[in-house]
């Protein structure tokens, strides 16, 4: 048993956002059914390099445990297979642009009549109201506009974004989430309903204490790097060897150890030092200081010079580093699957760990099409009709 085994998704997502939805749920045993256009499927199936033999990498990374049926909702039997889909389904996920799902006769009014206990999950950069409901969105603009780029970067350099698409990543992780919620409220209370997801409000959400921060002073944080506003230190260092690694002091008692570990223990004695507060107003003269230390030996030794004495400290992984961890591996993020044209595909593992309901990868990411066949003949379909199905590109 999996968590959702007996939960069918219907997934009208692409790109990263709504696929992240549906992986999450995937893995965790849904029966997602990944509803693409014909001929193109996912516009991520064609984003890149790289492509691992003619698939995308991109795709491949966030699609598994999800099985590909085709519609060309310009269709009438397209949006008639849909809807006999949904009379057999527990969730639907899109992330089109606010309207399109109301052009091709599809918003929640209409599949709610086909199936009133529906759950139907809206993903979109803004939300399905206000000013900026229409506007094309992705995770960049939405880094943007959220501020988080505004604190991402070092002290005076440009504005940057996260190494990784975390508004798309992170909406989809919210929608997973409500997801998830209102299946419970259904067992409960036994309605389904409509969710609006914002990649806007997600992000904004994740603000958090620097969100709290500007409350309390009534002015935008700056960026600082890899420091921290309220903590010092509390940053990334370059050591002798060109590598960098993290401390992390969070404490006075952290520190007492920090200076111990570092063999600087005059710092700790000093009156500019002595607390955290005052060690923050002095952040300009300690972390040069720091920094110089830190120069005189590798990375690895100061890392072991730390954890002995129960710093917080590590080195900053490069991704060769990090698949070759052996936390990770034993953890077993890390996994790999067989894929009908690739060989085995290597994947991330699932970060949640359940002991009763464990995930698992059961599927690979699929060819545009490849489940048509079987998923048409469970509603009733024969294989002639099928075929007429694709003779008049319906699918």
């Amino acid at each position: 048993m999996k968590a959702l085994d007996g939960v069918r998704v219907l997934d009208l997502t692409r790109a990263l956002a709504g696929p992240f939805c549906t992986l999450m749920l995937g893995d965790y045993g849904a029966d997602v059914i990944k509803i693409e256009l014909p001929n193109t499927g996912d516009d991520t199936r064609h984003w890149g390099p790289p492509f691992i033999g003619e698939e995308s990498a991109y795709f491949l990374s966030i699609n598994r445990n999800k099985r590909s049926l085709t519609l060309n909702f310009k269709e009438a039997q397209a949006r008639e297979i849909f809807l006999k889909l949904v009379e057999q389904s527990d969730v639907v996920v899109e992330n089109f642009t606010p309207g399109v799902m109301s052009r091709f006769g599809l918003e929640y009014a209409t599949v709610k009549e086909a199936n009133p206990q529906i759950i139907y999950c809206s993903i979109s950069g803004f939300g399905q109201d206000g000013p900026y409901q229409n506007r094309p969105a992705y995770d960049q603009i939405m880094q943007g506009i959220s501020g988080l780029m505004s604190i991402t970067g070092d002290l005076g350099g440009e504005p940057q974004k996260v190494g990784v698409a975390v508004t798309d990543i992170g909406s989809g992780m919210w929608a997973a989430f409500a997801v998830i919620s209102a299946l419970y409220h259904r067992e409960q209370q036994g309605e389904g309903q409509y969710i609006d997801i914002s990649m806007l409000d997600a992000q904004v959400a994740w603000l958090t204490y620097q969100a709290g921060y500007y409350f309390a002073y009534d002015r935008p944080p700056q960026r600082l790097g890899a420091a921290h506003p309220t903590l010092v230190p509390y940053q990334a260092f370059m050591c002798q060897d060109g590598k960098y690694l993290n401390v992390a002091v969070g404490s006075e008692r952290l520190w007492e150890r920090f200076c111990q570990a570092v063999k600087l223990m005059d710092l700790k004695d000093r009156p500019e030092f002595a607390t955290n507060g005052v060690r923050v107003e002095n952040r300009a003269t300690l972390v040069p200081l720091l920094q110089t230390h830190f120069l005189t030996r590798p990375a690895d030794d100061w890392v072991a010079d730390l954890q002995a004495l129960n710093v917080p400290a590590g080195p900053i992984n490069d991704l060769a580093d990090v698949f070759a961890d052996p936390q990770v591996l034993h953890r077993q993020m890390l996994l790999e699957m067989p894929h009908p044209t690739l060989g085995d595909i290597k994947q991330t593992g699932l970060p949640i760990k359940f002991s009763r309901t464990p995930g698992g990868l059961e599927l690979p990411p699929p060819l545009l099409g490849e489940h048509n066949g079987p998923i048409l003949r469970d509603l009733g379909y024969t294989d002639a009709e099928i075929a007429e199905l694709v003779e008049r590109a319906v699918i």
